[in-house]
């Protein structure tokens, strides 16, 4: 994808401690290349500190803003990173899930890796999907009404998701392909830029 893609495109990328830490960095570099703007979304304000391979990283990840601070209609897209403490903490707090719940309500697109998709799961959003995932939340997918595959990256409609770390060129390619589909269309009136309304998915 051409540099500064996404420009005007607002991305949530929502974790708390114990992410894996190259399942965020990596699609947020990535973004970042492509001009989207990103907020580090978390129910907790500070730094969070990230999962790298079997210890913590040395790295602490800066959170922009709370879920008290902002609703999902500031966004145009989410990305859920995954670890396993971090999908788990997440999908025990209602505000987290009703913030992912929004985004699917609103047909807006999600990206979601590894243990990611509990969280989607959690939001209901998983029943007749498309999906992939650490292969252990395929029961989890099935019992929500999902159709899980062992894949490196599966898009169905307004959804990606990817299975681990070492799936992540694919999961950003794709990730960036459908973000980049569904970015706000702007119109440019009198020399001036308008954002209009997001297109769906």
């Amino acid at each position: 994808m051409a540099e500064q893609a996404l420009t005007d495109l607002n991305v949530a990328i929502l974790a708390t401690d114990g992410f894996e830490q190259s399942e965020l960095m990596e699609p947020l570099k990535a973004l970042s290349r492509a001009g989207a703007n990103i907020w580090i979304v978390s129910p907790k304000s500070g730094t969070l500190r990230g999962w790298q391979h079997k210890n913590w990283a040395e790295d602490e990840v800066r959170v922009d803003l709370t879920l008290d601070d902002t609703e999902p209609d500031d966004f145009d897209a989410l990305v859920l990173p995954g670890g396993v403490m971090n999908p788990d903490a997440l999908r025990m707090q209602p505000k987290a899930v009703a913030f992912v719940k929004s985004f699917f309500d609103a047909d807006k697109p999600v990206a979601a890796i590894c243990h990611g998709p509990w969280t989607v799961i959690e939001s209901g959003a998983a029943r007749g999907r498309l999906m992939t995932s650490w292969p252990s939340l395929r029961t989890d997918i099935e019992n929500a009404g999902g159709h899980w595959t062992d894949a490196e990256v599966v898009v169905d409609g307004n959804l990606v998701t990817s299975r681990k770390p070492d799936d992540l060129p694919a999961f950003n390619r794709e990730m960036l392909a459908l973000f980049g589909r569904s970015r706000p269309a702007v119109i440019y009136s009198n020399g001036y830029a308008v954002v209009a309304a997001a297109s769906g998915a």
